[in-house]
């Protein structure tokens, strides 16, 4: 009986001390998030810093929420993809379309979220709960993009990631002759070679600029098929390299569902074995037990393959607003963990499609040959 009393109290004593004056955000979390999700924020940075950022875990990120206008692109996303820390992004388009605002000589502003949206209307002012902006910021944006829509080398088929690569290209290049000291996310995975899909490519203005070249005779195509196929084969290899997966999850929506659906592709669809992503980290706001939490838990995730039962343990949710949390992860893991060489995914990618195609093939070989024994 004493036995089973030590088990469930092994866990760190919580001591009441007062904060010092002066504290750096790693004790901070360490020493006095002791609990409720103040507790999770602590077990997500020591999980993410002390497990996920090992060199053989790859880790993919999934982006929902406004977190870019908010400035959470240059100061934290950009930060950990340098560092090595992000090996692959899925987002809303919405995010990218925003954070080039900043990258092409923009600004947005803080505002009241209490304001006349009448007035604003009148105004010309844009309003993103708090934040505010000039509607000319997005036609601006629109007519960086509509430029680049018509260049010979959009005048394809393309997956997110290779679209988002050749938009980097110019948005890096814009932000070198403007001066631009914040590197926008689109320029800096173009330049660490890291992939950026968007799960619902439509589902953004950059999408509706697309939509509005091919109505102008523009041949650019977005295969999406291409962006289900590139994603598992980037968990698959990771996998059988000898190394883990990882998801960081910020929010939840289509992003998140398109980071996790990798492991049922590659299991329930192309019936290859496996056992899905080995470490679950997800910051979000949103409840299961009203249909708004994509995905649900990591528990719930294990039922469809997304998650390995028996690395269940190493799966954290904080239900802390990301525009809280990220910075405080960010900060945490800078100070903690050393930079990763960058895996550079997005200059691998045709050799990734080969190594799913040909176990596609041996599973579905191996099949075939079952059914007619």
């Amino acid at each position: 009986m004493k036995h089973d009393k030590r088990r469930f109290l092994k866990g760190s004593k919580i001591v009441p001390k007062p904060i010092p004056r002066s504290i750096s955000i790693t004790q901070l979390v360490d020493e006095y998030f002791q609990a409720y999700n103040a507790g999770r924020l602590r077990e997500a940075a020591q999980l993410l810093t002390k497990k996920m950022l090992s060199r053989d875990t790859t880790v993919g990120m999934s982006i929902t929420g406004a977190l870019t206008p908010a400035g959470l692109g240059g100061s934290c996303i950009v930060p950990l993809i340098k560092a090595g820390f992000v090996d692959w992004i899925v987002s809303t388009g919405a995010n990218l379309y925003h954070d080039t605002h900043f990258a092409i000589g923009h600004s947005l502003h803080r505002g009241s979220p209490f304001a006349d949206d009448r007035l604003l209307r009148q105004q010309g002012i844009i309003r993103i709960y708090d934040i505010v902006f000039d509607y000319d910021v997005l036609l601006s944006t629109d007519t960086f993009f509509k430029k680049l829509l018509r260049l010979p080398e959009f005048q394809t088929d393309l997956g997110t990631a290779e679209l988002h690569y050749r938009l980097g290209k110019y948005v890096a290049e814009r932000e070198r002759v403007l001066g631009i000291r914040h590197s926008s996310v689109l320029a800096t995975a173009y330049r660490c070679g890291v992939p950026i899909y968007t799960s619902s490519p439509g589902d953004s203005s950059i999408g509706m600029n697309i939509a509005e070249a091919a109505l102008d005779g523009c041949l650019v195509r977005i295969d999406v098929l291409l962006d289900v196929n590139e994603t598992a084969a980037i968990v698959l290899d990771a996998k059988r390299r000898g190394g883990k997966s990882g998801v960081l999850i910020l929010g939840g929506g289509s992003p998140k569902n398109f980071v996790l659906q990798t492991e049922p592709q590659i299991q329930e669809v192309l019936g290859i074995n496996e056992k899905g992503h080995d470490y679950f980290l997800q910051v979000t706001d949103a409840r299961p037990d009203t249909g708004g939490l994509s995905g649900a838990t990591p528990g719930e995730a294990v039922t469809w393959g997304k998650v390995d039962p028996d690395r269940l343990p190493d799966a954290v949710v904080a239900y802390v607003d990301s525009t809280i949390a990220l910075p405080l992860l960010t900060s945490y893991v800078l100070a903690k963990a050393k930079p990763r060489p960058l895996k550079r995914l997005y200059d691998r990618r045709e050799a990734l499609i080969g190594g799913l195609y040909n176990e596609y093939m041996k599973a579905k070989k191996k099949k075939s040959k079952t059914k007619s024994q």
